[in-house]
């Protein structure tokens, strides 16, 4: 047993460092596992299905609409789930309410929509000195087909190859797709 004033005082610090640790790993925890009402989780990358998505303020048809997509294939985050809608965030953090139908699980992905004018590598191989087999500019969308260790394959019109991970809005660093 400790009986000196100062050994309680660090033994009690101890206590709240350990207490405070466990709260906060166990509520890292808890977001990084947190599902929605679709028993998939959230937050997730999926993509638009349809030409024309209503984007609504709320999550329901009395709900007036924000705004319209009018390209199917983009990729949007689903940030939260409410029923059969879906609350999600464009590349530009716009955040609206979508029908679950409307959405799709195929992955897809922005290269640099945040960029203006920088043109991004699109690789042969999975590595920053394998042969550039194509100049992509901003906002190009494409499929992805795996990610895995900093590097997604990925696919559109006329290219296929490899690309540096962060580059994409569709996928989260260091996220793993197969």
């Amino acid at each position: 047993m400790i009986s000196h004033p100062a050994g309680r005082i660090g033994l009690v610090s101890l206590l709240a460092f350990f207490l405070v640790a466990a709260v906060a790993g166990g509520s890292s925890l808890a977001q990084s596992g947190t599902t929605g009402a679709s028993g998939f989780p959230v937050p997730r990358f999926v993509s638009l299905k349809s030409d024309r998505v209503n984007v609504r303020v709320g999550p329901s048809r009395d709900h007036r609409i924000g705004w319209t997509f009018v390209r199917a294939g983009l990729p949007v985050e689903i940030v939260q789930e409410f029923e059969n809608w879906r609350r999600i965030r464009d590349w530009e953090g716009s955040e609206g309410w979508v029908f679950h139908s409307l959405l799709t699980g195929r992955r897809t992905a922005l290269v640099t929509p945040w960029e203006s004018d920088m043109i991004t590598p699109l690789r042969e191989d999975p590595r920053s000195d394998a042969r550039v087999v194509a100049k992509l500019s901003p906002k190009v969308l494409s499929e992805v087909g795996q990610c895995g260790q900093g590097w997604c394959e990925v696919s559109g019109n006329g290219f296929a190859g490899w690309i540096d991970q962060t580059r994409l809005f569709g996928v989260y660093p260091d996220e793993t797709v197969e």
